[in-house]
């Protein structure tokens, strides 16, 4: 049985492999089927739109596609993922997105040679504790945007934002819910 994940996730292919490398070493140590290939789909700006991940299913039962569905769910992806297969389709997905867009251009150029935004990263993780954690990135022209998934958006943008607001190298940003 083929099946389509497809992640409502911002991964890099490198951030993908190392869901597919997961979900495989479970597939195969019970016995259950494979993962078969993967995409990352992109936006005509080049930042990632989605993720699919394929998946072969030794035995084409419902059971099956519940306990993938359920395997899906406790590893944790992002909200409005689906599992696609012969017309068919469910919702999978418990985690929230959100995406940090971090302002490349507009600032004093003393704000970026004085800051950096791997101190943005380590501030922002540290205030999702328990919570949230960033998963990908992606470099565009105007902005860098890291993308954090957790238990909560509203939590998560709530813990960040007394940060954000001080550092100068978050002037001018933004943050989206994007899960």
């Amino acid at each position: 049985m083929e099946l389509l994940l497809k992640l409502n996730a911002k991964f890099q292919p490198v951030h993908r492999f190392e869901l597919e490398d997961a979900l495989q070493e479970i597939l195969e140590q019970t016995g259950k089927g494979e993962v078969t290939g993967g995409g990352t789909i992109q936006n005509p700006s080049g930042e990632v739109a989605y993720c699919e991940i394929e998946i072969s299913l030794t035995d084409a039962t419902e059971e099956n596609v519940n306990w993938l569905k359920n395997l899906l769910n406790k590893i944790g992806i992002p909200k409005k993922s689906s599992l696609n297969w012969n017309g068919n389709s469910i919702e999978v997905g418990t985690l929230e997105g959100l995406a940090y867009y971090s302002n490349g251009q507009d600032l004093s150029e003393e704000v970026y040679a004085t800051c950096d935004i791997n101190y943005v990263i380590q501030q922002m993780e540290s205030a999702m504790d328990g919570i949230g954690r960033m998963y990908s990135y992606w470099e565009g022209q105007k902005y860098t945007v890291l993308y954090f998934y957790g238990t909560s958006f509203i939590e998560m943008k709530k813990r960040v934002e007394p940060f954000l607001a001080k550092y100068p190298l978050c002037q001018k940003s933004k943050i989206e819910q994007i899960a």
